[in-house]
Formats: structure tokens, C-alpha cells, sequence
């Protein structure tokens, strides 16, 4: 009898203890490592949650008890048009290089699928360096180009006849402040995304390619009818990644306001809540917790749709 019913594909009564152990046994093991997330995650949002309510600055750091202020500091979020403005203006800056990335990331690995095997080694090797500087390195590099004294950029314009950027700064205003940030941002973000991309472009197979260009569909017609659905999970992932990343930039944005000016008009999100974390933490904690709603928000019906089509 059990000899047919392995046969059959069923689960014998004397085999089910042990895939309940089984079982048992594999959940047991994620403990250890959903503890650790807990901790380490989890601990600081709830420290700051709790801190948000309160009035945190620095007399609270030598000792002083925290006064509980309830929700004036999200209220004042919600009412100083400042902290919109930014707010407005990183989601902007967020969508716009989330997509200029993504795109030249996508072309980029599409070249090196098509490319031959040297061409792709020294593609790869590029991205791979330039992904592999640090940010502080890369950014240096950066500011000395874009120097309005000594930078190779304006140089190279005004040996072409633009005579308009001799000694142009571009950090005095806003918009080429921005410009020159985005350039920066999709610069650093482009080697992972067409790195990933490629990754699952190779797992297209072959021969549906060359079948569907036998029956004559275009190179535009196999990508978007073939090679997009077959990669539409790392792209979702790559996509999500970037709208998270993009959205708390702070770093390129920090060390191009040390060279220009620091006012809030050429601030982010992440610029902004460090410079008001200097003076108050219970504010700058309220701030934190709303771009984690913001993030969550942002990404929800994005995510919901990813899980929609990993069920299909």
C-alpha cells in the first residue's frame, strides 16, 4: 500500500510528521535572522516614532526631560509651505532620474547583449568602475569639471564659442544646481540598473527570438512583445529600487551645496531633515517618519501591481 500510494504522488500517514519537522524546522531557522531585521530596523523607526511626539533638542541630550508636544511637529509639516515645496520638488527630482536611468540603463544592456564578446567585456568593466568609486571620490571629480574658475567644462564651451560660461557657476541657481544633481544621480545609478537588466536578458532564451524573427517580427516588435514581459520582474524590482533611492538622495545633493549655496531652495528631502536635525530631533524624527509614509505611499500600487503579476 505505501509502495502505491508513492506511486500515486500521495503522502503516506507515516510520512506527514516528518514534513510537519520539516517544515518546523525551516521556519525555525528564519527566527534568528527576522529577529536581527527587527532589532535593527525596526528599533530606530519606533525610537523615532515615540520622538516625534516630544520636543528633542539639545538640553534632551545632556539629560534633560523630553517635553511632550503630541502632533505640533507634524502639524507644522503639514502647514509650513517650505517643507512642500521640497517635498514637491524631490518627487519631481525622484521621478525624473528614476526614468532617465532606468532608460539609458535599459539601452545600454541591450547593447551589450547585442555586442560581441570584447565589446562587452570593456562595456562591463566600465560600468563596473564606475559603479565601484566612491561617492565622495566620484563626487570631487565632479565638482573639479563643473569648477567655475578652473573646470574642464567650462572650458571645453568657451574654446567652442559659447563665450556666455566663461566663469559660469552652475550652483548658483537652481536649475542648473539641479541639472548638474541629476546628471550625477542617473551617472552613479545607470551601472546597476543595465547590469541587472542584462543580467535577465540573458535568461531570454535564444531560440523564441530567432523564431519570432523568422516569422518576421521587427527588433521593436521582439523586445516589446518578448524580451520586456520575460524581464518585467527585474524591472519592476530595478524600478522600485530606484524610486526608493532616488527619493532619499543625500550625499551628491550635500556635497554640491558646500560648493554653492546651502538655502533651502536647493534642498531635498534628505538635505533638509539633516540640516533640521541640528536643531531640533523631535521635528527631524516627525520628518523621517513622513517620507517613510511618503516612500510606503509612492511605491504602494507599484508593489501591489508587482505582486499581481508574480501570482499570474
Amino acid at each position: 500500500m505505501t509502495s502505491l500510494d508513492a506511486r500515486a504522488g500521495t503522502v503516506s500517514p507515516s510520512n506527514a510528521p516528518t514534513k510537519r519537522r520539516r517544515k518546523f524546522s525551516a521556519r525555525t531557522l528564519l527566527i534568528p535572522a527576522i529577529a536581527i531585521l527587527l532589532f535593527g530596523l525596526g528599533y530606530p523607526v519606533i525610537w523615532q516614532f515615540f520622538i516625534s511626539f516630544q520636543e528633542w533638542g539639545r538640553p534632551q541630550l545632556f539629560g534633560q526631560p523630553a517635553e511632550w508636544i503630541w502632533l505640533d511637529n507634524y502639524i507644522k509639516i503639514v502647514t509650513d509651505p517650505t517643507i512642500w515645496g521640497i517635498v514637491v520638488r524631490s518627487i519631481v527630482f525622484c521621478a525624473v532620474t528614476s526614468a532617465i536611468t532606468v532608460g539609458i540603463g535599459g539601452l545600454l544592456a541591450l547593447l551589450m547583449k547585442a555586442a560581441g564578446r570584447t565589446a562587452r567585456f570593456i562595456l562591463q568593466l566600465s560600468l563596473l568602475l564606475a559603479w565601484a568609486m566612491p561617492v565622495v571620490a566620484a563626487m570631487t571629480v565632479w565638482i573639479w569639471l563643473f569648477d567655475r574658475r578652473s573646470g574642464v567644462v567650462n572650458y571645453l564651451l568657451v574654446n567652442m564659442g559659447f563665450d556666455q560660461f566663461y566663469l559660469f557657476s552652475w550652483l548658483e541657481s537652481p536649475t542648473t544646481f539641479f541639472g548638474l544633481a541629476a546628471v550625477i544621480v542617473v551617472w552613479m545609478s545607470v551601472p546597476f540598473v543595465a547590469l541587472a537588466i542584462y543580467a535577465g536578458l540573458t535568461q531570454v532564451p535564444d531560440e523564441v527570438l530567432e523564431a519570432a524573427q523568422i516569422d518576421g517580427a521587427s527588433g521593436f516588435k521582439r523586445t516589446r512583445y518578448i524580451i520586456f514581459p520575460m524581464i518585467r520582474p527585474v524591472l519592476n524590482i530595478v524600478i522600485l529600487l530606484q524610486l526608493i533611492w532616488n527619493l532619499r538622495v543625500f550625499t551628491q545633493i550635500k556635497m554640491l551645496q558646500d560648493r554653492g549655496s546651502g538655502t533651502s531652495d536647493y534642498d531635498l528631502l534628505g538635505t533638509f531633515i539633516y540640516k533640521t536635525g541640528v536643531q531640533s530631533f523631535g521635528l527631524t524624527a516627525a520628518l523621517s517618519i513622513f517620507v517613510l509614509g511618503l516612500t510606503i505611499v509612492l511605491t504602494f500600487f507599484y508593489v501591489r501591481s508587482m505582486l499581481k503579476d508574480e501570482a499570474i
